[in-house]
């Protein structure tokens, strides 16, 4: 069965551009503000929305996500309600694709099988767990397929073409090509780089690749869109927030800050008509 993720993907290939895939962290910097923040993704021009799930010692994420993470978890995210916002999101929206992306240990004392199926209900269409290799498939990644839902995998500047076949063997919906070594938001990403190890990537998958780690504006977008079926942005997304904060708590312009932020990067990301794939009528 067709998911929403490749529905999308699809869909961004007829039209012969690269999507946006806009990251949030999921309670920040409260519940309901988080609510109307990932509302506004879609009209803003998110094509994809990627939903954090705080935890405690996010190792992959630079410092403006992992303060992301704390504002949500002090102000009482759990899991349990980040499957409640995607609930409260898809009664809404039934076409854009949700990712919930984080780290195995708050599915794991939730309960993986409990998990993919409140998962599954809430209007999820795949994860993303970064710390979780291929060698421990069978924990998540097998069970996520057969629930129906995508896995993503990530793959990065030292994933060579020996390991690649191992990190493709069940990845679905997308690649996640992080494109610097590090954290999040610790580098911009050059274009020409990228498109090479786009390029190598897809000698070995027939997988949209969505690019992340270090796009912060329209023209970087850009840049990457040209190579790439896809952008991630998160970063400064969060920072949209943090820098709409009134002593610590939303203000009333933190929503139209993140959507604002989306729309600059969406533009970029829109400027660039890709070439025809084969296949395509002109």
């Amino acid at each position: 069965m067709t998911s929403r993720i490749d529905a999308r993907f699809q869909a961004l290939r007829a039209a012969r551009r690269a999507g946006l895939v806009a990251f949030v962290m999921a309670g920040d910097p409260d519940p309901a503000t988080s609510l109307a923040i990932v509302k506004a993704l879609p009209a803003a021009g998110a094509d994809v929305i990627e939903l954090g799930m705080p935890f405690t010692d996010p190792m992959a994420d630079g410092p403006a996500i992992q303060a992301a993470g704390l504002r949500a978890l002090r102000a009482g995210q759990t899991l349990r309600k980040t499957l409640a916002l995607a609930r409260e999101f898809r009664d809404a929206d039934a076409e854009t694709p949700v990712v919930l992306m984080g780290y195995y240990n708050p599915i794991y004392v939730y309960g993986v099988e409990r998990f993919l199926v409140d998962a599954k209900t809430a209007g999820v269409d795949g994860l993303i767990v970064v710390d979780l290799p291929p060698e421990e498939d069978e924990e998540l990644c097998v069970p996520t397929l057969r629930a129906g839902l995508n896995f993503v995998r990530l793959a990065t500047p030292t994933t060579d073409d020996r390991r690649l076949p191992a990190v493709l063997a069940n990845t679905s919906g997308f690649v996640y090509y992080v494109s610097i070594t590090g954290v999040t938001g610790a580098a911009a990403p050059e274009a020409a780089g990228v498109g090479a190890a786009v390029a190598r990537i897809k000698r070995h998958t027939h997988l949209p690749v969505a690019v992340g780690f270090g796009v912060r504006d329209a023209a970087s977008a850009a840049g990457i869109a040209a190579h790439a079926d896809g952008i991630v942005v998160g970063t400064v997304l969060v920072e949209a927030v943090r820098g709409s904060l009134v002593e610590g708590r939303a203000g009333p312009d933190t929503v139209r800050a993140v959507a604002d932020a989306v729309e600059r990067i969406a533009a970029g990301v829109r400027s660039v008509t890709k070439p025809l794939d084969r296949g395509q009528s002109r």
